[in-house]
């Protein structure tokens, strides 16, 4: 089963190591991983994204909840969340009808050219996995030259915080 688990830990060094160890002793992949500051510098956020056994899941998010570091676990996929991606995605634009494709594509993903040059665009387009993935599979593989993914975020929904 995929999970989403969401982890406010203290900004620490060796924290994440700590966290990722408790999935890789195990055998489970991280499939995305996301870090950042919250709006306390002294604690971060994490969400985390894999796939596995139930009974496994659990016991991981019974062992991080036991890490000094760590002042709470959420699993997300156990309630309402919102979930986004972001994709930078460059690709080759020489001739005016390719640059015009892109153009269009991008504006019916609601992305954003954020970088131009002669024979490229770069794209910033957000949303959830399967919307940045379709766009990306929309140009050929030729053309694309460089993905960039940030692996997915999420928050619950309503008005409660973590």
């Amino acid at each position: 089963m995929r999970r989403v688990i969401s982890v406010l830990l203290e900004n620490e060094a060796g924290a994440l190591s700590r966290v990722a160890g408790l999935f890789s002793a195990r055998g489970y992949n991280i499939e995305g991983l996301s870090v950042a500051p919250t709006d306390d510098e002294g604690v971060s956020r994490m969400t985390i994204v894999t796939w596995g056994d139930d009974q496994i899941l659990e016991q991981i998010i019974k062992q991080l909840r036991k890490l000094v570091e760590v002042i709470k676990v959420t699993d997300l996929t156990e309630g309402a969340h919102v979930e986004r991606e972001m994709v930078l995605l460059k690709v080759q634009a020489e001739s005016g009808d390719e640059r015009a494709e892109v153009k269009r594509i991008a504006d019916i993903y609601r992305s954003r050219i954020i970088d131009i040059t002669d024979t490229s665009y770069t794209l910033e387009v957000t949303g959830d996995g399967q919307k940045v993935q379709s766009m990306v599979e929309l140009f050929e593989p030729s053309r694309v030259v460089e993905v960039v993914r940030t692996g997915a975020i999420a928050i619950g929904r309503g008005a409660r915080g973590m």
